[in-house]
């Protein structure tokens, strides 16, 4: 396997995905904006035969785990020296991509990943950075891992900008208070066990899976919106990868609409004004991007930019 890994990343990393995800290659489909209770989406496509931008031989970790491609583990037993971090054996020919905000229950305690990774097919033990999201444990029994979707973009906010594990307890304490929710542990992942949310949360879910579903294949992105305000957006290479990615990112932006969103009012204008700098040039792209969002390279591409609300 190790013999065919050069072969497979300039396979994955070649013509398919050398453009920039800027207005020159995308647009905004502000025809197709779709709307639910607290959250509106608008999906960001690819110009032209947008089916053809993909990126070959790359998966994302939700895919992976389902086929049983992944294993997950602890990388060791003590928590000064392990908490923030977790093995991954990929066992498969692809490679993984794992995204910052992903949160994985289980093991010794809840975790959040803490930055964009290629776990490429090794074969080995590999490492990702994480932070803890469940302060009160550290349990000697190992619980299954469970992967659980991306957080809310106010979380993946806090995580991205900060680094900083003291300040992503805070930001989850004060989400819990806010929603009243009794975790013993301060688990971030309790709120979405309440019964009362899970079934608010479904309604979102299904309506906007159904939109997606019937939707063609050339979306690579998306905005979404609450009351007066962009909530935030994402934006892959491919459409595969966006696609892979699109469920659990729909669960972390739902949770936010629920949580702490209004009816949408805001217009395609406040919309624009927000994307254009993203959107309009490289250079202003990584500007903007380096104060309300992120940018991850690969090989220097580009492989996923996300912006947060201002």
């Amino acid at each position: 396997m190790l013999k065919r890994l050069p072969i497979l990343i300039l396979i994955v990393f070649g013509n398919s995905v050398s453009a920039q995800l800027t207005y020159e290659t995308l647009y905004v489909d502000y025809d197709s904006a779709r709307s639910f209770k607290n959250l509106k989406i608008i999906p960001i496509r690819y110009k032209g035969d947008g089916a053809a931008r993909i990126m070959p031989g790359v998966v994302t970790l939700n895919e992976a785990l389902q086929q049983g491609w992944v294993a997950i583990s602890e990388r060791g037993t003590a928590s000064t020296e392990n908490v923030h971090w977790l093995r991954i054996n990929n066992s498969s020919d692809n490679s993984i991509y794992i995204g910052s905000g992903e949160v994985i229950m289980g093991g010794r305690q809840d975790r959040i990943v803490a930055k964009d990774t290629i776990v490429e097919p090794t074969g080995g033990d590999q490492y990702i950075p994480v932070m803890c999201v469940e302060e009160g444990r550290w349990s000697k029994k190992l619980k299954k891992f469970q992967y659980n979707n991306y957080a809310n973009p106010a979380l993946r906010k806090v995580l991205d900008h900060s680094k900083n594990q003291v300040l992503v307890w805070k930001e989850i304490l004060a989400q819990l208070n806010y929603t009243g929710n009794k975790s013993p542990t301060l688990a971030y992942a309790s709120q979405r066990a309440d019964k009362n949310f899970t079934a608010e949360q479904e309604s979102y879910y299904n309506y906007f899976f159904e939109k997606f579903k019937n939707s063609d294949s050339t979306i690579t992105g998306i905005v979404c919106m609450s009351g007066n305000k962009v909530i935030g957006c994402d934006i892959y290479a491919g459409t595969n990868l966006f696609y892979g990615e699109l469920l659990p990112l729909l669960h972390g932006y739902i949770e936010e609409a629920i949580n702490y969103g209004q009816a949408p009012v805001i217009d395609h204008v406040k919309v624009k004004e927000y994307l254009d700098p993203i959107l309009t040039s490289e250079s202003e792209q990584e500007a903007w991007l380096k104060k309300h969002g992120k940018i991850y390279k690969y090989r220097d591409k580009v492989v996923h930019i996300t912006g947060y609300a201002q």
